[in-house]
Order: C-alpha cells, then sequence, then structure tokens
C-alpha cells in the first residue's frame, strides 16, 4: 500500500475495470494520447489500445448520446465531460434517456454508464469550470451519484461505479485532485455506492458534508477541538441515494447538526438532508439545525472565488452556535 493522490487513485480504479471487462470502454474530450486535461487518463491508451480509450469530438450530447447506444447494446462505458459546467449540453441524455431505461423496461434492461466529470471550485477556473451543479442531478429518479473525498474513496467507489448497472455520476472535486493524498491499496478493491463514511468521530455535534467541503470540515473540528467541543465529520459519498441511517445515529449521540455544502443553498443536497432529519430525527436534537452553503447566485468569476466559497471557519462558527444554543 503506497501513499497516491486523489487522481491517481481514480486513474487505478479506472485501469482495473479495463483491464478486468473488455466491454469497458473510456472517451471523452482529449482522454486518449492527451489523458485527459487533468491527466486522470494518462497511459490508458497506450495500455489498452484506441479502441478501447478514445478522444471525441468536442460535444457532449454526442459523447453521452453514444454511451447509451453502447449501454443498451452491452458495453460498459465511462465517457468523461470535461467539466461539470458542460453536462448542461447533455441534459436530455442524462435526465431524460439512460436515466430512464430500467424503468420504461420493467428492469430487464440496464444502462451500466459511469460519468465522470470534475467539479468544484478554490482552482480559479474560467466560467462554467468550477460550478458545483449536484443540485441539478440528485432529484433525478434512476440516477446515482457520488463524489469521494479522499484517494481511498477516489478508486474503490469509481471502480464499484463502472462495475454497476444503474448510470452513475461520478463527480471528482477538482481542488482535490492533487492537493489529497491519501494510503491506496494496489489491489482492487470496492466503496459502497450508497454508505456515507464517519470520516472523525465526535459527541457533541455532527457536521455532514461532502466532496470538497470535507477537509475544511475536519479543519473546522480540529479547531473546535481545542475547546473541548467533539465534532463528528460525516462525508455523505452518496448523495443520491442518501444514506440517513449513519446521519441519525450520529445526531442520536450528539443532538446537534451542521449541514455543508459547496453549492448554492437553495434546493441543494443539504436541503434534503435536512428535511431527512426533520422527518426522521428531529426529537433527538437540541438545537435547530444550522446550514453553511454558498450564496444563491451565480458562480463568480476567479477574482471573488476566494469570498463566495464556504471555508472552515463558517463551518467552526456554525457548530459553535448550535452547541451553544
Amino acid at each position: 500500500m503506497a501513499k497516491k493522490t486523489y487522481i491517481k487513485a481514480i486513474t487505478e480504479g479506472i485501469d482495473i475495470a479495463l483491464a478486468e471487462d473488455p466491454k469497458t470502454l473510456v472517451f471523452g474530450e482529449d482522454v486518449g494520447k492527451n489523458g485527459g486535461v487533468f491527466r486522470a487518463t494518462n497511459g490508458l491508451q497506450t495500455k489498452y489500445g484506441k479502441d478501447r480509450v478514445f478522444s471525441t469530438p468536442l460535444a457532449e450530447s454526442g459523447i453521452l448520446g453514444m454511451s447509451i447506444g453502447l449501454a443498451a447494446t452491452g458495453w460498459r462505458p465511462v465517457p468523461e465531460i470535461q467539466f461539470m459546467g458542460f453536462t448542461f449540453e447533455a441534459m436530455d441524455s442524462i435526465a431524460g434517456q439512460m436515466s430512464r431505461v430500467r424503468f420504461q423496461y420493467n428492469g430487464t434492461k440496464n444502462m451500466p454508464i459511469t460519468i465522470r466529470t470534475p467539479y468544484g471550485g478554490g482552482t480559479h477556473t474560467a466560467e462554467l469550470h468550477g460550478d458545483d451543479l449536484e443540485n441539478f442531478f440528485v432529484g433525478i429518479p434512476g440516477l446515482r451519484v457520488v463524489t469521494p473525498s479522499s484517494a481511498y474513496d477516489a478508486k474503490g467507489l469509481v471502480i464499484s461505479a463502472i462495475e454497476n448497472n444503474d448510470p452513475v455520476l461520478f463527480l471528482e472535486n477538482l481542488r482535490l485532485y492533487r492537493s489529497v493524498k491519501g494510503e491506496v491499496p494496489d489491489d482492487k478493491y470496492t466503496v459502497p455506492l450508497d454508505k456515507a463514511n464517519v470520516v472523525q468521530e465526535g459527541s457533541d455535534v455532527t457536521i455532514v458534508t461532502y466532496g470538497g467541503m470535507v477537509p475544511e470540515a475536519v479543519k473546522a473540528a480540529k479547531k473546535l477541538a481545542k475547546d473541548n467541543i467533539s465534532a463528528e465529520v460525516i462525508d455523505l459519498r452518496s448523495l443520491y441515494p442518501l444514506d440517513t441511517d449513519t446521519i441519525f445515529e450520529s445526531i442520536k449521540k450528539t443532538h446537534h447538526v451542521v449541514i455543508v455544502q459547496e453549492s448554492q443553498k437553495m434546493a441543494g443536497v443539504g436541503a434534503q438532508v435536512a428535511s431527512a432529519i426533520s422527518e426522521g430525527a428531529i426529537m433527538y436534537l437540541d438545537a435547530p439545525i444550522t446550514r453553511v452553503a454558498a450564496p444563491n447566485s451565480v458562480y463568480p468569476f476567479p477574482m471573488a472565488e476566494d469570498v463566495w466559497l464556504p471555508r472552515a471557519k463558517e463551518v467552526e462558527d456554525a457548530a459553535r452556535q448550535v452547541v451553544n444554543y
């Protein structure tokens, strides 16, 4: 076992999937010879050939339309959408087509498509490159939405996603690609697509988050610990379906909760988590549910990004507020 970056772990996971199943295909803009804009598929075309790892034209609707046809005829496509903001060009393929197949055919046909796409701010990218758009997708029935926050989870989740027979939107946080490293086994392993992870145990307040906000939540927890406030940090990992059992068990212990997301506050993943808590665990809380999120505005240009994004200090302040309620 060696220490690897988040993006290296993803590459290894895709490599294992390609090696195990000759029906697995990887394609998208520049993913072939160039290895993708962030080099997530670096070296895979050399290893598996141009028929299995190949670049496509700059046409997201074509990439995902082709994915549907391939999946319907026995292949296991792993298309890359270069940035999450570009999924707007292929919404019909995602929301109107692939996500409905299992329902349309009464469970007799599958759509084993894993859509990989980078998302999230903090790297000063251009417009439509850093947006957190998961709120658009978690409400689509038939579509799984997952996002790892650690190198270990990145490899295990991408293997699980590719092997799954449902369409999976696999979100890769841009800020974590090379800033996060961790111990990752060299061999194959999987991480469940529907199970949250308790990143850090605590007894006074539960912080529920995902993606790029997990490191911020951990930073906040370390600050809180200096004042003897014990924070439990839960990484959702799966945005749909939600693992509410893990959240509820934590709240029964801590009696306080803060929900953190990088995307805009309105109608987001955090809102669904809050709703689930209010329906299933509200009687265990000693203070109101508190949420930390980005403003309800268009994602800003790079010069304002650092002010717009939630940070550890906001998470820390929210936790103190609920504990001292």
